[in-house]
């Protein structure tokens, strides 16, 4: 699909559509009322992205496809990223104090967060990504330096696969597994700054709420919930997986939410068009099962 059949959807969304990444210096803990993941999704990471001279610019989240691909959203992996760090430990995982020592400075002797990670890697993002339209064609990956084994990954789905949640009358009654590292709420308290500025694994199990719906959510993007009730997802989590159902099938990314109060509803970019696994197959598929 190309982005002139997909800008009928910016004529609504430029006003109120918000990337979910999160500047690296921001309060960054945890998906919205969820829980600890613990090592329930190992392969689901944390990414801090670094200029050219190594000085960390913002943190996303995403997901190890396989021991040299890391998944996540353009908007993580756009310029002027040009390395990027990646730490797969559950959490808290706790600012490196030879950092702030150095004045915030990354430097070979800071071997932890935010300088350096288990392992590193390069930044690609999808050719027709328009930071101007990010939410377009918001998918982006790391190529690691070096092999990262894991027991498990996660997975690409199908062509098309999530059409079918879509029925006559509305949605089926779809589930879905979010997992990231961002902030637990958007703006929090003074009091509650502490808990909420950890770098932690978290899981919600969000509801599909939106699917196909032409002029808004389009075929490339979908909307899933975000209340008390099933969790959703926050600055920070962007890039991060949205697994179908209980699976190990990445069904989007995280993407932009449609305020700054991280509530309501979530925006997830769908990995299953023909476009994205066409990118995917093409410029990865030497690293990919």
């Amino acid at each position: 699909m190309h982005l002139t059949r997909r800008a009928r959807f910016l004529v609504g969304m430029l006003a109120t559509t918000v990337a979910l990444g999160a500047v690296m210096t921001g309060p960054v803990a945890a998906i919205t009322d969820g829980e600890l993941d613990g090592n329930e999704h190992p392969y689901v990471g944390l990414l801090l992205a670094q200029d050219g001279q190594g000085q960390p610019l913002w943190r996303c989240s995403g997901t190890l496809l396989s021991d040299r691909v890391f998944l996540t959203a353009g908007h993580c992996t756009e310029s002027p990223a040009a390395h990027v760090e990646l730490f797969f430990d559950a959490g808290p995982i706790p600012l490196d104090p030879a950092f702030l020592a150095a004045g915030s400075v990354c430097s070979a002797a800071i071997i932890g967060y935010p300088c350096t990670g288990d392992v590193g890697g390069t930044p690609y993002t999808h050719p027709s990504y328009d930071p101007n339209a990010f939410f377009l064609f918001d998918l982006g990956v790391v190529v690691l330096d070096e092999s990262h084994p894991m027991a498990s990954y996660g997975a690409l789905p199908t062509l098309n696969q999530m059409n079918a949640f879509k029925t006559r009358r509305g949605t089926q009654n779809v589930g879905f597994t979010s997992v990231g590292y961002g902030r637990q709420m958007s703006f929090p308290t003074a009091a509650a700054w502490k808990n909420v500025a950890i770098r932690v694994r978290m899981v919600a199990h969000p509801r599909l709420i939106q699917i196909n719906v032409p002029g808004f959510t389009g075929d490339f993007s979908i909307l899933l919930s975000n209340n008390h009730a099933t969790g959703g997802t926050c600055f920070g989590d962007s890039g991060g997986p949205n697994f179908i159902g209980t699976s190990n099938v990445v069904g989007g990314v995280t993407s932009f939410g449609l305020n700054t109060n991280c509530a309501g509803t979530g925006g997830v970019y769908r990995v299953d068009k023909a476009d994205d696994l066409d990118w995917l197959e093409g410029a990865f598929g030497a690293y990919l099962p």
